[in-house]
């Protein structure tokens, strides 16, 4: 037996050794493999490509390395906001290059407050004497916001302009909960709280229309500013008034239509594309995907250095949905972000902190969370500004309150101070089944909340106390950030959602600004003659980070999610593909109905008006498949 031992103890160690082996030998190899990978190694003459085949997001989300691994290394690529502005802006300076093309074939979307600040890079490229050229087949309302800054727009002859407004269709799921036999126990606070309507109505009660049509204006009238402003040759009212009869005039080709109205230049397929940049930067020989000589964003910004003179500026975002725990980046997860703020307050190597805040809240313990380590960080003496992007809303303006100065744009949503929670019960579900309930208890509170029985009118009672507690609370917290009375403050909240122009005439906001100017004024008020911004939490550099590099390579062959290649890039195809976002929006609300979440502070009404996002989450689709098996029970 000792002998068996010993040979077994010999055949682990040498398998150990082996894996051990494997490892270094795999590791080794991704390093060879990031050093060989033809990335451009140099910026040549020319100009530069970008090719936008995916979102433009605050903060990149995080992925996990076993999940990309497992799926083949197909993700969605996400543009970082300010990598992207970075690299626009210091192309207009950067005498190599001589033009700027974007291609939007494959553009995933971004808030109105993101689109307005690239429009704003794209400027200054032309303001250089540099031409920015367009491309794309199909151009919706963000697509040709960017486009409109261009000096030349061009557009596929299949393709065509579809500018729609802001705007459509909520789902409400009362009657359906009526089928179903399942009561939705809504506790709120705010009368223009609208995110519970769709548990409790069949449609927008009059002040959420209200709310809704104000903001909804509001952002189109600055669309059409901005677009009128940087191309004023288009005729956008053609387009919008009857675009049945705008098309017919042109004996029905969109992409003539859209010459016709001013808001093309080009029609041509991405070869003519290709051969009209030519004409500007030169040729190339060595690259057949692309006729011209350029260098490609990847490429561009590895070698742009970050700016690092002077004192550090601490920048923590807020992007996404607010969560308990760790979640994120590109979610919020409460603790993570709390711990990011607490850890640059130990260090002592920040005088002032700036939050970036695109979100549209959601979980209020972990808004206070946020809120509290903003808080702890001002104690120190440091000041404290808040940058709006499109989107601070609900536990968004939570954590914003601890601010000296909030920062937003004309076209953010913000506001929506309001509670709520929704809890389901089942009792009369589990009638119909001929499931009976009965309960034994001790207190008026035994056994509650009890989903399965019921809740019990002292149960809901206490529900009620602790959201109206929570909303009192919110309207504290605003009313000394703002320095304004708790009844003025509920006179303006009431979970109303405002525009960014009518939040700072309400005292909600303090200036229009993007994050550049916000971190400015903190850097001034810290006493800094020169500063730089330093992002807490960025994993940029993180391994899932790396094999993005070596999988989704920056190619001219537009997007590297199998899923958006399948899509149809025309007209037909962008409208087939809304029934993504309505799968997307019916699982998430199916998931804010059944999911266990605690009190709300979160803007439901505030979905259609984010980044757009790449599916639902994974538990939201199995619980659709859940409602799917119960309607065929109840049939």
């Amino acid at each position: 037996m000792k002998f068996a031992r010993t040979v077994w103890k010999i055949l682990v160690a040498i398998k150990d050794g082996l894996v051990l082996l494997l490892l270094l030998l795999f590791f080794g190899g991704l390093s060879a493999a990031l050093s060989m990978r033809p990335t451009g190694s140099h910026v040549q003459e020319g100009a530069l490509a970008i090719t936008l085949d995916g979102p433009v997001v605050e903060e990149r989300a995080k992925v996990e390395a076993g999940a990309f691994l497992l799926g083949g290394g197909k993700t969605r690529r996400q543009y970082v906001l300010r990598d992207l502005v970075r690299v626009i802006e210091a192309a207009a300076g950067d005498g190599r290059i001589h033009a700027v093309t974007l291609d939007l074939e494959d553009f995933g979307g971004a808030s109105r407050v993101t689109l307005s600040r690239i429009g704003a890079a794209m400027d200054k490229v032309r303001h250089a004497g540099k031409p920015v050229l367009v491309r794309a087949v199909l151009y919706d309302d963000g697509a040709y916001q960017l486009a409109s800054h261009a000096s030349e727009v061009w557009l596929d002859p299949l393709g065509g302009v579809m500018l729609r407004g802001p705007g459509g269709t909520m789902l409400f799921y009362h009657d359906l909960l009526d089928r179903l036999k399942v009561k939705a126990h809504v506790f709120k606070v705010g009368t223009y709280k609208s995110a519970v309507e769709p548990y409790v109505r069949n449609n927008f009660s009059p002040e959420a229309r209200q709310a809704e049509n104000q903001v909804y204006g509001a952002l189109w009238h600055d669309w059409q500013d901005e677009v009128k402003t940087a191309r004023p040759r288009a005729n956008l009212a053609l387009v919008t008034a009857d675009p049945v009869k705008w098309l017919a005039a042109s004996g029905g080709d969109a992409a003539k239509a859209a010459v016709a109205a001013g808001l093309a230049d080009k029609i041509g397929d991405k070869a003519d594309f290709g051969k009209r940049v030519a004409e500007i930067v030169g040729n190339d020989k060595t690259d057949s995907a692309m006729a011209y000589k350029a260098t490609r964003y990847s490429t561009y910004l590895a070698r742009l250095h970050a700016p690092d003179a002077g004192k550090p500026v601490a920048v923590v975002t807020v992007a996404g949905e607010i969560v308990d725990g760790e979640a994120g980046p590109g979610t919020a997860g409460g603790d993570r972000i709390a711990a990011l703020i607490d850890k640059a307050a130990a260090s002592g190597a920040y005088s002032a902190l700036v939050v970036r805040v695109d979100s549209p809240g959601g979980s209020v313990l972990a808004s206070e969370r946020i809120r509290s380590a903003i808080v702890r960080f001002k104690a120190k003496g440091a000041p404290v500004a808040v940058s709006m992007g499109g989107l601070a809303a609900s536990g968004g303006y939570w954590v914003s309150t601890p601010a000296d100065r909030i920062f937003a744009e004309p076209t953010t949503i913000t506001g929506s101070i309001g509670i709520f929670a929704v809890i389901p019960t089942f009792e009369d579900a589990l009638g119909k089944f001929g499931i009976g309930t009965d309960a034994v208890r001790t207190t008026a509170l035994s056994g509650q909340p009890d989903v399965l029985g019921g809740l019990s009118p002292t149960m809901e009672g206490v529900l009620q106390s602790e959201i109206d507690m929570g909303y009192r609370r919110f309207v504290g917290l605003v009313a000394a950030s703002r320095h304004k009375t708790p009844e003025a403050v509920d006179t303006i909240a009431q979970g109303r959602i405002w525009d960014g122009g009518t939040a700072r005439q309400l005292g909600l906001v303090d200036e229009f600004g993007d994050l550049d100017q916000a971190v400015a004024w903190a850097a001034q008020r810290a006493g800094m003659a020169k500063y730089h911004p330093v992002f807490l939490g960025d994993a940029s550099d993180s391994f899932a980070g790396v094999l993005q590099q070596i999988f989704n390579d920056d190619g001219d062959s537009g997007t590297s999610d199998d899923s958006t290649r399948a899509a149809g890039h025309d007209l037909v195809g962008r409208v087939a593909m809304a029934r993504l976002a309505v799968a997307g929006q019916f699982a998430g609300d199916l998931d804010r109905l059944v999911g266990g979440h605690g009190a709300q502070a979160y803007c439901l009404e505030c979905a259609g008006l984010a980044t757009p996002v790449t599916g639902a989450a994974p538990n939201a689709l199995q619980r659709v498949g859940w409602l799917a098996s119960l309607l065929g029970l109840a049939r």
